[in-house]
């Protein structure tokens, strides 16, 4: 990428950093200096990104938690390799038997869409197989942060309180009472820069490092769980836990102009991402703040986006492959539907054959790109209590349709929204990025990896550009720093436009990437509490 270091169209709080030793980009300034604290005791960028990961459930417990999901991919010994730790959903629990009950679609809240949590066996899997240092190393930073406390950083401060307004509405039944007991010990969320620690969490990452995770799958941490799902009629076992592993996968990839782009095969969505530009490849961009440039973007989306909600699923029920649905021949039939005003987009045939992300490097070549998540700001609202284990409630996004290919079963992982991804040129590594944020995320990716690939405009820019986020139909969010005369432009082209203050719709990302002089390049987003911590 040619791009201009010094070029920030966008007004930019904030300038791209370098470092040639180490660098830890993520949404929280303490998780990514614990990283960073890793690498410099010796840890490699594995170390570093499990410490960070760790870390965020503390200090960023409004978007992810011990008890949530990870996918990581990592760079080592110039090879790719991929981690699927989302978690399935209990063997006891199926669409028919809810469909029984009455319920037509999944609930945000309570047991039901509590899923096997995975991120504790991300940590462990991705020490044992590149790690460098044990889990009561790399965890330590979370225990200390946990039992001592930390002051509430402005964006997180801003989240908590609307989280808490929401779940002081919506979270009624006795076995709620943990959460506020934790997340809100004195009645009301944390205020910014007021100190909040939470001395079960500390506990349980403590022996979370001390058992390699076999206490949260097999151990006191695990009947904890149990006992407590037991109480309130929920379908999570010991026994699912026990049974849990989580995936080393192949990444998936497509090329994008010289560029391959890297993400995690289903059931996460990257596929969406690699699926719109692969549609966008077949044309010809040179101003990025045009009028057809972001029509196409939303266009292709769009398409890419109604294919994934239709055909992505747990793998093993996947009607369609994913090579057939990220073929040329595919690309120029959904490409050919793109005209001169906005469509309603419908899935194609193919031919048959509340997140933090972060990213680390070192000095050794190793690069990791991961993401991490409870879903929904802080999950399903249930705490384990005595543990700070907070659940996640990724099971919402199974459906309850007997004839969806993601129809609710016992042991499936659901389609899931958190996706790393990856840069690589001529089979080297550029490095990893993340846009977070739900059903931004596959959006977020194209606009970025355009921003940078499509126009020059460095990481930091890349990041800062405006966006725009297609929900369903025509309808399209945009920030309030979108061009005006576009979005104006959009919607005589038939596109339902809608002004947000609401930054957080719009995805929080981070960039390392390393140039061709070795040197490690990373940004973060204004639109978080994030940082890039260099060595």
């Amino acid at each position: 990428m040619n791009f201009d270091p010094l070029y920030y169209p966008y007004a930019s709080k904030r300038l791209l950093n370098y470092a040639s030793r180490g660098m830890v980009a993520t949404s929280q300034t303490l998780a990514a200096q614990a990283g960073l604290d890793i690498l410099k005791k010796g840890g490699n960028a594995i170390d570093a990104a499990i410490a960070t990961a760790a870390c965020l459930t503390v200090v960023e417990p409004t978007s992810n938690g011990i008890g949530g999901d990870a996918f990581a991919l990592v760079w080592t010994k110039g090879q790719l390799h991929g981690l699927n730790a989302s978690g399935t959903a209990p063997a006891s629990l199926s669409g028919q038997a809810l469909i029984k009950k009455g319920y037509n679609e999944m609930p945000q809240y309570g047991w039901i869409p509590v899923t096997v949590p995975g991120a504790p066996s991300a940590w462990a899997a991705l020490a044992e197989r590149f790690g460098r240092l044990p889990l009561t190393e790399t965890l330590k930073p979370a225990i200390e942060y946990a039992e001592q406390g930390y002051p509430v950083s402005p964006i997180l401060g801003h989240n908590w309180q609307i989280a808490y307004e929401k779940l002081s509405q919506d979270l009624k039944g006795e076995e709620y009472a943990s959460w506020f007991e934790t997340f809100a010990p004195q009645g009301r969320a944390p205020l910014i820069g007021e100190i909040w620690r939470s001395p079960d969490h500390a506990q349980t990452l403590t022996k979370i490092a001390e058992s390699n995770a076999q206490s949260f799958y097999k151990g006191e941490l695990a009947e904890k769980i149990d006992a407590f799902s037991q109480k309130y009629g929920g379908y999570l076992r010991k026994a699912d836990l026990e049974e849990y592993q989580p995936l080393s996968v192949d990444p998936i990839h497509i090329n994008y102009r010289g560029y391959d782009v890297w993400e995690i095969p289903p059931n996460g969505h990257g596929l969406v991402a690699l699926m719109a530009l692969n549609i966008l490849k077949g044309f010809d961009f040179t101003d990025k703040d045009c009028i057809e440039t972001y029509h196409k973007q939303i266009e292709a989306i769009k398409l890419a986006y109604v294919d994934g909600r239709k055909y992505i699923a747990d793998p093993r029920d996947m009607e369609v492959k994913v090579h057939d649905l990220l073929s040329e021949g595919y690309a120029l039939e959904r490409r050919k539907l793109i005209g001169k005003t906005a469509l309603l987009p419908e899935p194609g045939t193919p031919p048959k054959g509340g997140t933090v992300y972060l990213a680390t490097a070192d000095n050794e070549g190793n690069m990791v790109s991961m993401i991490q998540s409870n879903y929904m700001d802080f999950g399903s609202g249930l705490v384990v209590p005595g543990t700070g284990i907070s659940l996640h409630n990724r099971g919402n996004n199974f459906s309850l349709d007997p004839q969806h290919v993601n129809f609710l079963g016992p042991r499936k992982r659901p389609y899931h929204t958190i996706i790393p991804g990856f840069l690589t040129k001529a089979g080297k590594a550029l490095g990893p990025f993340g846009v977070m944020g739900g059903f931004m995320q596959p959006q977020g990716h194209v606009q970025v990896l355009m921003n940078a690939i499509d126009f020059n405009l460095n990481p930091q820019a890349a990041l800062d550009a405006p966006r725009f986020l297609w929900n369903k139909d025509r309808h399209v969010q945009v920030e309030r720093s979108f061009p005006h005369h576009i979005a104006d432009a959009l919607c005589r082209m038939g596109h339902d436009i809608e002004w947000s203050g609401n930054t957080g719709l719009f995805g929080r990302g981070q960039i390392v990437w390393r140039n061709e002089n070795d040197v490690l390049m990373g940004a973060t987003e204004q639109r978080t509490d994030g940082v890039v911590a260099t060595w």
